[in-house]
């Protein structure tokens, strides 16, 4: 087996093609947590801060955004989820905050991840991208 001249680290970014990116970056910043990492609105790329990693929005109607096609929406989805590692997982306090930004939890219950079988819930951005927070491994 030819092996690849590399080793793999982490997830460096997940690119996500949005309608409305006023309500995409309000989403991730205010109920994720995710800060201001870079913008080039000439191109239609928003660039937000989760943890070790980006995520980034593009406009569909942007340069970048545009070459993908048809926006997400009902018929069909970006991806299928992407999960982002949290910790502490408090499931009353996560779900309290949810409720308070009006976000429902789609799924919730252990999952296995990177660092083994841990507890997730999984919720949906203002545009349907299925986001799951997902805790540490048990113990």
């Amino acid at each position: 087996m030819d092996t690849p001249p590399f080793s793999l680290r982490a997830i460096d970014h997940v690119v996500l093609r949005v309608v409305d990116v006023g309500r995409m970056v309000a989403f991730y910043r205010e109920v994720i947590g995710c800060t201001d990492e870079r913008t080039q609105a000439e191109i239609g790329l928003y660039q937000l801060r989760a943890g070790g990693s980006l995520i980034d929005l593009v406009t569909v109607d942007g340069k970048l955004g545009a070459m993908g096609g048809a926006a997400p929406g009902a018929e069909g989805r970006n991806v299928d989820h992407f999960a982002i590692a949290i910790t502490p997982f408090d499931d009353a306090a996560i779900r309290a905050h949810l409720d308070r930004h009006g976000v429902a939890v789609e799924q919730a219950g252990p999952r296995y991840g990177a660092e083994g079988e841990g507890p997730s819930i999984y919720i949906a951005d203002p545009e349907g991208n299925i986001v799951e927070l997902k805790g540490p491994a048990f113990d």
